[in-house]
Formats: structure tokens, sequence, C-alpha cells
């Protein structure tokens, strides 16, 4: 090893005499950059190098040779001052480049399934220029040929750095016989040979030959009818305002400019054509493709739009997501502008009710009603400005009537979900339609989502707002109707689902002793039977807080000792617990300390390889106990953990 590195090092000294005799660097700095290379040399020819110990070295020739370019040009300014010539070209001034691209393929032959090592490679000669490029990426094809990327990343290069598009097209389509089902190889080399063609109708242009582009005019239905109407405005270079007299001349380039068009379009057919053969199941290709033809210029636009769409509606008759695009897409209101007229924005929507109407028909699922849902809340929010609905326009009140409606379908059709089946009942909530939606929420959560907890949550909180409603202070039957709705899902649902339930509970309840004291003893239950949290919600680490706060220590330790005797307690609940004793024993209490030690030594009876436990067990001795306790403690850490190294590297310990 000794003997390569040096034989490596010993290769640098013309370099290195290079440096010096220009006056790049010192003697002294061109010993360090010795002992720093030698440190790197060392580290590459081990048994297994890291690949972190090549990028460490790459990453200081490359701050090296920045450095050494800095002052090379103050030393050229130097001497432009003395008159003298410009400084010549020599070793050291392509040495640094040479070995950063030596380090490179030595990685690379090393980690050759390193994708990200092998790009920065790549980016590396593409922003250098070097010649070694070509080579590179031939190497990357040849052991990734299954990455769409490596593809697409060649043929770029080749495209737009070395303006070959003979050899662009070659590895696209190379590319796409080995990965045919790539979405992004086929619209890339869509794009590619659009591009392409529309750079030649541009070099026309630019000599006169030719006029306009294959790109789509994006502006607005609305300016470009102001266009029309103001032709004049808009005269060619050259040309002429009146049209009175044929323009013989003109003939010649708009046939120029159809064959364009034409030629693009034929591209365009035999490129979707293929796609749609290779990948016949893609929703997104299609998508993409039609996306690309709306933003060009090509012959028979209309004809291939709606071949397309008759594809599309062919092949996905039954998928919501494609009904749901097509709709948006009649209904184009995100990029509509600010003063566009009520009549518009009607007839859009009824366009896009059409084709949600059209989709029913096809496949009446669940999914396309929420979709449905969603285009048309979208719609009443947008007008709206927010999503609490008061003051109702017309047209908005006939929105949220057909939106009822389509609620009402589903679950009359037996399509309803939770999802739909919470929106309808927040639907109601927003309208302010408090009755409306309780009743609602009773019928639903007393069918088939009987068991849904985020149903619940809402007919929950609407309870608790038609009863805090009629009187500050409620009632015992409405008190005892809410608690007997709370036990009806508490006790089928795991803890783990029903959170928010459980603190909505609880919160209602705090000042109900008797009905407080219920709900700790169903909860008992279901503790019993789901076991407790490892981390996050800790229900009975909630309902001891709730204690503490109210009734105080005692019986916030009584409850405690309670859920620990449970089966299956949770890391959870002994951190809070540990987290309220250490709090009572940093005030002063002694018994604090002494009930944070038999937590822990509680809940390491049952996490004894969890690392972070023994580390905070660690510090609270250290902090609150004495040296001898925290040393005991480290020690029976080091042998009771089966890998104690984040243990002892934790830098408090």
């Amino acid at each position: 090893m000794a003997d390569v590195v040096q034989y490596r090092l010993e290769r640098m000294l013309d370099e290195l005499d290079d440096l010096e005799q220009r006056g790049l660097f010192s003697r002294r700095e061109i010993a360090e950059i010795v002992k720093q290379r030698r440190k790197f040399e060392y580290r590459l020819k081990r048994p297994c190098p890291l690949k972190q110990d090549f990028l460490a070295y790459i990453e200081y020739e490359s701050q090296l040779d920045a450095l050494r370019s800095l002052r090379m040009k103050s030393v050229a300014r130097e001497m432009k001052k003395q008159g003298n010539k410009n400084l010549k070209k020599s070793k050291s001034d392509i040495a640094g480049l040479r070995r950063i691209m030596d380090i490179y393929e030595i990685a690379l032959k090393r980690f050759k399934g390193d994708l990200q090592l092998w790009f920065q490679y790549l980016e590396f000669c593409r922003n250098k220029k070097n010649g070694r490029m070509k080579k590179g990426l031939a190497k990357v094809i040849r052991f990734h040929p299954k990455v769409p990327g490596v593809w697409i990343y060649a043929a770029a290069w080749e495209f737009d750095h070395n303006l070959n598009v003979t050899a662009a097209r070659a590895l696209m389509q190379e590319g796409l016989r080995v990965c045919p089902t790539s979405e992004e190889l086929w619209v890339e080399y869509l794009r590619m040979e659009l591009t392409y063609i529309n750079k030649l109708k541009a070099r026309k242009v630019a000599l006169g030959e030719d006029e306009g582009t294959l790109t789509r005019d994006p502006k607005t239905a609305v300016e470009k009818q102001w266009r029309d109407e103001n032709k004049e405005l808009f005269m060619p270079l050259g040309g002429k305002a009146s049209n009175d007299e044929p323009d013989v001349e003109s003939e010649e380039p708009n046939k120029k400019k159809e064959l364009f068009e034409e030629h693009g379009m034929n591209i365009f057919r035999t490129v979707y054509s293929a796609a749609v053969e290779a990948v016949p199941l893609s929703l997104s290709l299609r998508k993409c493709f039609f996306e690309i033809l709306e933003g060009t210029n090509l012959a028979h636009f209309e004809d291939m739009r709606k071949e397309i769409l008759g594809d599309m509606k062919r092949d996905f008759s039954t998928v919501p997501e494609f009904w749901d695009w097509l709709a948006r897409h009649e209904c184009d209101l995100e990029n509509a502008q600010a003063d566009i007229s009520e009549e518009v924005i009607t007839s859009e929507m009824h366009k896009a009710i059409q084709v949600y109407e059209e989709a029913l028909k096809n496949v009446s699922s669940g999914t396309m009603y929420s979709l449905y849902s969603n285009f048309l809340m979208g719609i009443v929010a947008h007008k709206e400005g927010e999503t609490n609905i008061s003051g109702l326009s017309g047209h908005t009140e006939n929105y949220i009537s057909h939106l009822l409606k389509i609620y009402e379908r589903a679950e009359s059709l037996g399509c309803i979900t939770e999802d739909l089946a919470c929106k309808h009942v927040s639907l109601h909530l927003q309208l302010r339609q408090l009755d409306e939606g309780r009743k609602l929420a009773a019928t639903l959560c007393s069918g088939k989502l009987a068991e849904s907890v985020q149903l619940w949550e809402l007919r929950i909180t609407i309870e608790i707002r038609c009863i805090t409603r009629k009187s500050p202070s409620p009632s015992d039957a409405d008190l005892q109707s809410l608690f007997e709705l709370l036990r009806q899902i508490l006790t089928k649902v795991p803890v783990s689902k029903s959170e928010n339930l459980w603190v909505k509970a609880f919160k209602f309840y705090t000042n109900q002793r008797q009905y407080f004291d219920k709900l700790v003893e169903i909860s008992v239950s279901s503790l019993t039977r789901d076991g407790g949290s490892e981390s996050g919600f800790s229900l009975s680490s909630t309902i001891v807080s709730f204690i503490l706060q109210k009734d105080g220590i005692q019986q916030a330790r009584d409850l405690y000792k309670r859920y620990l005797a449970l089966p299956h307690p949770g890391l959870a609940l002994y951190r809070s617990c540990i987290g309220l004793e250490t709090n009572v024993a940093s005030i002063g209490d002694k018994s604090g300390l002494i009930n944070t030690r038999k937590l822990y030594e509680s809940a390491l009876a049952t996490y004894d390889q969890n690392v972070s436990l023994w580390q905070d067990y660690y510090r609270m001795e250290t902090k609150m106990g004495t040296s001898e306790k925290a040393t005991a403690v480290y020690w029976r850490a080091r042998r009771i953990l089966k890998d104690a190294t984040e243990f002892v590297a934790s830098s408090n310990l």
C-alpha cells in the first residue's frame, strides 16, 4: 500500500514544482497539499474504502483547483500591469482536473451501481466540457440500461450540448426498445422530436422563408377575440393593412408552413400510437400527450384532439379519475381571468356537470361521487372565497342544492363512503343547518358506517353544540344521552383510532364527576383489551393529566398505578409518569425522586433494550441523584444492552 501511495505522490512532483515556480503556492503550502493528498490516498487504498472517502478527496481537489485558478488570475493581472505577456499554460493548469476525473473513475469502478455518483460525475464532465463525457455516458448506459433517466440524460446532452439530433434520436429509440413501458421516456421522446421540428421552423423564420411557430398561443379566448377584432394592430412586418388584393407571393410560405405542421402531426401520431400500444393502461401517459398536443399548433389539431379523447373514453370509461380530469379540463376555472363573465362560467360549469353525469352512468361508485362532490364544493368555495358559507348568491345556491342531491343519490344507491358522509354532514354545518346535520349524522351512524370514528366525531361535536346552545349548564337528560352515545362508540373501536373522541369526552365531562369516573372505567376496560401506546398519543397519560389538574398529585398517582397494573401499559405511559414525578422531585419533594426511580426500574423490566430510556435514567441520576447511582446505572446499561454503542456515544454521557 505504501509503495503505491508513494508512487502516486511522486508523479505529482512536476505539477507541484510548477505551482511553486509560478508563485501560486509557497513551499509550506505545497507541503500541506502533499500531506493532505497522502492522507486521502491511504484512505482510498484501504481494503474497503467508503464512498465518502472518494467524495471528500474530490471536494478537496475541487477547492484546491478553484484556489489555484483565483491565484492564477491575480498573477496574470500583476503581469499585465508590469507590461509582461500573459502566462502560458502548463502542467499545473490541467493536473487538478485530470486528478479529479481519475478519482471519479476509481470510485465508479468500485460503486458501479450508485446512480447518484454516476450523475455527479457526468455533471462534472459537462460543466468542465471534458472530452470524457461520451465515454462516461456509454459506461452508465452499459451498467444501467433499465433506468429511463439515463437514456433521457444522454439524449438531452446530445441534443442540447453536442447538437447531434441524430445521436439523440438513436439514444431515445434504443432506450424505448430497452424500456418500452417507461412513460417518462415516451413523453420526453415526443417533446424532443417536436422541439427539433420547431427549431427547424424557427430557422426558416429567421431566414425570412417562413413565419409563425408550432407553439400554440397561450392567450385566453377573450384575448383572441379582441385580437381578431383589431387585426390592423397586428399587421406583419412589411405587410399591408388591407387585404383587398390577393397576395400571390404568400402562397409558397403557407405551403411550407403547412409542411412543417403536417410533419409535426405525423410524428405526434406515430409516437402516440406506439406509446399507447406499449403502455395501454396508463392514464397519466395519455394526459401528458394530450397536454403536449394542446401546447402545439399542428395540422389537424382538432381531429387529433378528438381521437385522443375518444381513445381515453374507450379505455378508461370505468376509471373515476379519468372522468374527473375530463370534467375539470372542460371547466378550467383555475386559469380563468378575474373579469370573466358569469354567463361564461355558468356555461363551462354546465359542460363539466354533464361530464360528471355521464361518468355516473358508466361508473357509479363512491369514488366517483366523492370526486363529483369535491368539484362542486371547490366551485362553491371559489365563489364564496371561504369554506364557511354564509350569504349565498343565486348561482351558489343552485350549486349547493345540486351538491346536496349528489350526496343523497350516493346514499340512496348504497355508494356512500366515510369521506362522503362526513362531507355531507360538514356541508350542513357550514350552511348553519345544525338540526339537519344532527338528524343526518344520527341516520348515517346507525347504518353501515356505524363504526366510522370520523363520522362519530362529527356527530358528537354536533350533539355538544346542540346541548350548549340550549343552556350553559346542560340538563341530566342531555348529559345521559350524550354519555350513552359515547359509550356506544368507545366500547367498539380501538383506542388508537378514537383519540379525538376520548379527548372530547373528557373535556366535556371534566366538571361532571359521576360521568368522568364512568369514562375512566370504560378507559380501563378498553386499555385492558387494546393495550397502551408505545409512543405518540396515550389515553392513560391524557387521563392522568386531567386528574392531576383537577385533584392533585396523590389522585394522579393512584390512577397511574392502576393503569400500570394493566397487562400492557405502554412505554408512553411510563414516560409520562416519569415526567410527572420528575417535576415533583425538582421542587424538593423526596418522594418524587423515589417514585421516579421505581418507574424507571419498572419500565426497564419490560424495555431493557431501549437505549433512550437508559440515557434518560442516567441523566436523571446525574442531575438529581448521586454520582454512585449514576455510575451504577451507566454500567448496568453497558452490561444489559446488546449494542451499547449508541448509549456510550451519547454527547451527554
